[in-house]
C-alpha cells in the first residue's frame, strides 16, 4: 500500500507534469503563430534539451549541497519565472535561452522527485509505486495539452497557468511528512563500456531522443499544417501520452518474456509503417483518422525508450546500472537537441509531410539496426522484469542515482 508521503509526492508530480505538458506545446504553438518558421521553432524547442543535459550535472550537485527540498524549491521558482518571461519579448534567441532555463529547472525537479520516490519506496512496493508514477506522469502530460484550449486574447493567460502549476507543485513536496532521502554514490560507466555490453542500447537511446523530442516539439506545428483547428491539435497531442498508460504495461510484460530486441524491432517498424500510411494517405486522411494514426504512432513509439533502457540493464552488471543511467540521459539529451533542429529543417523545405518522413527514417533505421544486431548476436537474453516500468523519456533516469557521474 502506498503511504501518505508517496501520495503527496505524486500530487506534486501531477502538477509538475500538467504544467510541463502545456509548456512545450504552448511555446511551439506561439512560435508558429508568430511565423518563426519550423527550423527556427526547432531551434527554440531544442533549448529544453540543452537545459536537460545541464541538469544532469547541476541538479545532483545542488542536492548534495542544500538537499532535495531546497533544490526543488529553487528550480521551481526559476522555471516559474522563466515561463512568465516568454510573452514579454517574442524573439527566437531570447526564447531559446528561456527554454534552456526551463529545461534545466524542470528536468532537475524530475530528478529530485524520482530520487525521492526511489528512496522512500521499499523493495516490496517499488515496482507498483513506479508504475503509478508512470501513469500519473503520462496522464498529466496528456491532460496538460488540453489546456491549450484556454481562451487567451492577451497572450499571457496560458503562460500564467503554466507558471502557477509549476509553482504549486512545490507546495505538496514541502509538506511531505518524511525525512529527505540521503544520496548514495555509484560507479562511473563510460559510453564505450555500454557499447560493448549492448550497441543497440546506445543507438536506441539516441534514436528515441531524435524521434520523441521531435514529436513533442513540432507535433503541434504538424497538426496545424495539416489543417486541424487548435482544439483538435490539442486532442491529437494529448492522446498519445494518455494512450501509453494502457500500452506501457502489456508491452513491458511481453518484453520480459521474449527477446527485447525483437519487441524493439517490431515497435520501430510498426511506428515507421504508421507514419508511412499517414503520409501515403495524404488528403484522403480525414481529421479523425489523422488523430487516430498519430495516437497509434505515439502509443507504439513512446514505450520504446523504456525497452531500450531495460535492454541495456539486461547486459550490465548490477554495479554499473546507476552509473550507466547518467550516460544514457546524456545521450538521450544529445539526440533530443538534434531532433527538433533536424525535423524543423526538413519541414521548412518539404512542409508538414516532412514531419512524417523524418519519423519514417528514424524509426526505420532503429528497427533495421535492431534486426542487424539480432543477426550478429543471435543469443537471447531474457528480460529482468520490472526494469521496463522504471524510466520515462519525459523524465530522467538519472533520478534513480543522483551520484551517478
Amino acid at each position: 500500500m502506498i503511504n501518505r508521503s508517496l501520495v503527496v509526492l505524486l500530487i506534486s508530480v501531477a502538477m509538475l507534469c500538467l504544467g510541463h505538458g502545456l509548456s512545450g506545446s504552448l511555446v511551439s504553438l506561439v512560435s508558429d503563430q508568430n511565423d518563426f518558421g519550423t527550423d527556427v521553432t526547432g531551434f527554440v524547442m531544442a533549448g529544453y534539451s540543452v537545459g536537460l543535459l545541464a541538469s544532469t550535472y547541476l541538479a545532483p550537485r545542488l542536492v548534495k549541497s542544500v538537499g532535495h527540498v531546497r533544490t526543488f524549491a529553487g528550480l521551481a521558482s526559476t522555471a516559474s519565472t522563466a515561463v512568465l518571461l516568454f510573452p514579454l519579448w517574442v524573439d527566437p534567441v531570447f526564447w531559446f535561452v528561456l527554454r534552456v532555463l526551463t529545461g534545466l529547472s524542470v528536468s532537475g525537479m524530475f530528478i529530485v522527485c524520482e530520487s525521492w520516490l526511489n528512496t522512500v519506496s521499499s523493495n516490496r512496493n517499488r515496482g507498483r509505486t513506479l508504475s503509478v508514477y508512470m501513469i500519473i506522469t503520462y496522464g498529466s502530460l496528456g491532460l496538460g495539452q488540453l489546456l491549450l484550449n484556454v481562451s487567451d486574447e492577451t497572450g499571457f493567460v496560458r503562460f500564467i497557468i503554466v507558471s502557477c502549476l509549476l509553482s504549486m507543485s512545490l507546495v505538496p513536496l514541502i509538506l511531505v511528512p518524511s525525512q529527505a532521502p540521503s544520496v548514495e554514490g555509484a560507479r562511473s560507466v563510460s559510453l564505450q563500456e555500454i557499447w560493448q555490453a549492448s550497441p543497440l542500447a546506445l543507438v536506441g537511446v539516441l534514436a528515441c531522443g531524435l524521434a520523441q523530442s521531435a514529436f513533442f516539439a513540432l507535433g503541434v506545428v504538424f497538426g496545424l499544417a495539416k489543417g486541424l483547428p487548435l482544439v483538435l491539435v490539442s486532442i491529437m497531442m494529448a492522446l498519445p501520452p494518455l494512450g501509453v498508460i494502457l500500452s506501457q504495461y502489456p508491452i513491458g510484460w511481453v518484453s520480459d518474456r521474449f527477446d527485447r530486441r525483437t519487441i524493439i524491432m517490431l515497435l520501430s517498424f510498426i511506428s515507421a509503417a504508421i507514419a508511412a500510411i499517414t503520409l501515403a494517405g495524404g488528403y484522403y486522411v480525414s481529421r479523425m483518422m489523422l488523430i487516430a494514426l498519430v495516437t497509434a504512432f505515439g502509443v507504439v513509439t513512446l514505450p520504446i525508450y523504456s525497452l531500450v533502457v531495460a535492454h541495456a540493464n539486461d547486459h550490465l552488471r548490477r554495479d554499473q546500472v546507476l552509473g550507466a543511467s547518467a550516460k544514457i540521459v546524456l545521450l538521450y539529451g544529445a539526440g533530443s537537441i538534434i531532433g527538433p533542429l533536424l525535423v524543423g529543417a526538413v519541414m521548412r523545405r518539404i512542409g508538414g509531410d516532412g514531419f512524417l518522413i523524418y519519423m519514417i527514417v528514424v524509426q526505420g533505421c532503429l528497427g533495421g539496426f535492431a534486426l542487424w544486431r539480432m543477426w550478429r548476436r543471435p543469443d537471447r537474453i531474457k528480460g529482468q522484469g520490472s526494469d521496463v516500468m522504471t524510466v520515462s523519456p519525459v523524465t530522467t533516469p538519472a533520478g534513480q542515482g543522483l551520484a551517478a557521474e
